[in-house]
């Protein structure tokens, strides 16, 4: 079975399925694509579905063209998980989000993982790219797979690669990024190498699919704990009346032993305000209490409130209230120059200002659109900044700070400026930093 895979793997003449056409699933379908393998896409968004029949894209970074090439190869998406049997390779890339006691939600995981299993047959790898806890694919995906009669390691093969994506990041591509692969068998690996090594530059083997689990996990609980650092030294220095950021670029300019992060009003994105309690909650079955691990989650959740406090003490400063105010955020992405909303802190941080009794406005040149969210919303159109829609708002936040914003403009015709991304250099009086 294994020999077989691989070589169809290696010629190019096996068929590849991809669960889930989001940021992860749709890059890893035009590569697959683009190195000459026949790709089906499988999504429960019919919407999606139809959209990428007609040759078009839902995700900006992303273009037509590259939609249209792929149809062109081959490439096919589809809502019928009964096509999985005809996939050599299945690679799952669904949400794996945080329920409402922050702990795992693998309801998308499992749920994929169900609902393909009556299609499976021997000679398959199905691959899990999912960010979740060490120990899913081995206790979860391969007991599954295993009640199907298939031996994992001789009639099926599978392994957890952790996907990578960074949207809208020009510098590397799916191709260029590295792939981390563990198999849950040595055979396993060898398939899973296999199946990326012809299309990912370079892969990186480990030796189990729980390190491969817990690199990724690492890998963002990195950038957790180091944002919350200067979220926290953010604060420490507005009570001492410095500017953040005029300190980060300092130090930034040592050649090494300094890696410079960037304060904001809080976390966003699929991984890294969710991936450090997927670790949390399962070092507790060991009898492990993350302090340092969590002690960052909480400094980076409590920045939307910051915000909040700062825009209050602004408005007080000219005689104004939350209350009433006609406020514009400015960017709800959950970072620049992306039409991203995941778990965006720009979003809570509207919700903590409309609950107060402001009138919330959002500007935003990616996402024109109030997106559909699984825990918020907002029935409201992007605003066009001019000087005129500007002078309207009792106070502009910036949120998130897109390049195709007007920065001058925006200075010149806001009577109030709550900066978050530390994007004003010179201090003025209409401009408070948090």
């Amino acid at each position: 079975m294994k020999d077989a895979l691989i070589a169809k793997l290696h010629d190019r003449s096996a068929v590849i399925g991809i669960v889930g056409l989001g940021y992860v699933g749709l890059p890893l379908v035009l590569r697959f694509a683009e190195a000459g393998y026949r790709v089906i896409g499988f999504d429960i968004d019919p919407a999606k579905v139809e959209a990428l029949a007609r040759g078009e894209t839902y995700i900006e970074h992303i273009p037509a063209a590259a939609i249209a090439s792929a149809n062109a190869a081959g490439f096919t998406a589809t809502t019928d998980y009964a096509r999985a049997a005809e996939a050599d390779a299945l690679i799952i890339c669904v949400p794996t989000p945080l329920n409402p006691y922050r702990e795992p939600d693998l309801s998308f995981v499992l749920g994929t993982m169900d609902a393909l299993l009556p299609h499976l047959r021997p000679g398959q790898i199905v691959s899990l790219e999912s960010t979740t806890y060490p120990g899913t694919t081995d206790e979860e995906l391969k007991p599954r797979i295993e009640s199907r009669g298939l031996a994992v390691g001789r009639d099926a093969f599978v392994v957890f690669s952790p996907e990578r994506e960074d949207p809208g990041n020009r510098d590397f591509t799916t191709r260029t990024i590295p792939k981390v692969c563990g198999g849950c068998t040595p055979a396993c690996q060898e398939a899973g190498l296999a199946l990326y090594g012809g299309v990912i530059d370079r892969v990186v083997p480990v030796s189990s699919t729980r390190a491969a689990e817990l690199t990724k996990l690492l890998e963002n609980i990195h950038r957790a704990v180091n944002i919350g650092l200067v979220n926290e030294m953010k604060i420490v220095a507005d009570r001492m009346g410095i500017d953040i950021h005029e300190v980060i670029r300092a130090a930034a300019t040592k050649p090494f032993g300094f890696v410079p992060y960037y304060p904001g009003p809080g976390l966003g994105g699929h991984c890294i305000p969710i991936d450090p309690f997927y670790l949390t909650w399962k070092a507790r079955e060991y009898g492990l209490n993350t302090r340092f691990i969590e002690l960052a989650g909480e400094v980076n959740a409590a920045m939307p409130d910051y915000v909040v406090a700062k825009v209050t003490g602004a408005l007080n400063s000219v005689r104004k209230a939350v209350n009433g105010s006609r406020i514009l955020v400015l960017g709800i992405a959950y970072k620049k120059n992306v039409d991203d909303p995941r778990e965006s802190p720009c979003v809570i941080l509207m919700e903590k200002l409309r609950d107060l009794g402001a009138e919330i406005a959002y500007s935003d040149p990616h996402l024109p659109v109030f997106p559909k969210m699984r825990e918020h919303r907002f029935d409201l159109c992007s605003v066009e900044l001019t000087p005129d829609s500007l002078a309207a708002y009792d106070c502009v936040i910036v949120a998130t700070d897109h390049d195709r914003f007007d920065y001058a403009m925006i200075r010149d015709c806001a009577a109030l400026i709550v900066d978050c991304r530390g994007r004003y250099l010179e201090p003025a009086g209409h401009i408070v930093k948090a």
